[in-house]
């Protein structure tokens, strides 16, 4: 079966030059002209990865990828116009998995659908089910996390993360291993979309997120999870 892919974007040349080269790589295409209506195409017939413009009518794409996380962690990628760093920031903030800067090339767009599409699809190679690092709990199996016994919706991409901090207890992991693992080796150098997807992950599975226990920056360095006994 085909993976599908929701393109959502107003202008109709980005919509059909979109389609065109997805469908040629193999990708079953849907599309929508606004938000409204991908939303109403999302819940009607989820798809694998939805590509969604940001400045739309009716509905902009931070307030659609709002909306879908509500229900889905869906992958998301963000289209945006180049130098709107705020752009890009904010949805990442809102859920977004990572960002296409608009005008972008074919070769670039597909290479970020399969890296994100990758990510998506997490092995689990290890013989444990379960995972505990004080209040927090990871369902290996089942690919959930739960915080005081209260289920954390992340995302693909922050589901990962957790993932490499939980499999490296104790080891300060730095910016560009994390890129790395995580995102793919051509993101090595993407450090913005590590600090905000840190910063929301740390929102999620952090009682208080400004004094984090699970996730601990160490400066000059890196991040870890440390060990439950010191």
């Amino acid at each position: 079966m085909s993976t599908s892919i929701l393109v959502v974007d107003d202008e109709p040349l980005y919509r059909r030059l979109l389609e065109a080269n997805l469908r040629t790589e193999g990708y079953n295409v849907i599309t929508a002209q606004n938000g409204k209506s991908a939303l109403e195409l999302f819940s009607a017939s989820p798809v694998d990865l939805i590509l969604l413009d940001i400045m739309m009518p009716q509905m902009d794409g931070f307030t659609v990828c709002q909306r879908i996380r509500q229900f889905s962690n869906v992958p998301v990628i963000i289209l945006t116009a180049k130098g709107e760093e705020q752009d890009r920031v904010r949805g990442l903030d809102v859920g977004a998995d990572d960002y296409l800067i608009k005008p972008f090339s074919v070769m670039e767009l597909l290479a970020r659908v399969r890296a994100v599409l990758r990510r998506a699809q997490v092995a689990e190679t290890t013989q444990e089910r379960y995972f505990s690092h004080f209040n927090l709990r990871i369902d290996l199996a089942r690919a959930e996390v739960w915080r005081d016994d209260r289920p954390v919706f992340l995302s693909a991409t922050e589901y990962r993360l957790l993932l490499q901090f939980s499999h490296n207890v104790g080891k300060v992991l730095g910016a560009e291993e994390l890129l790395g693992s995580v995102w793919g080796p051509e993101y090595r150098s993407d450090k913005e979309i590590l600090w905000v997807t840190i910063a929301r992950l740390r929102q999620k599975v952090e009682d208080d997120p400004h004094d984090p226990k699970h996730i601990v920056t160490r400066s000059g360095l890196g991040y870890l999870m440390p060990p439950e006994k010191e």
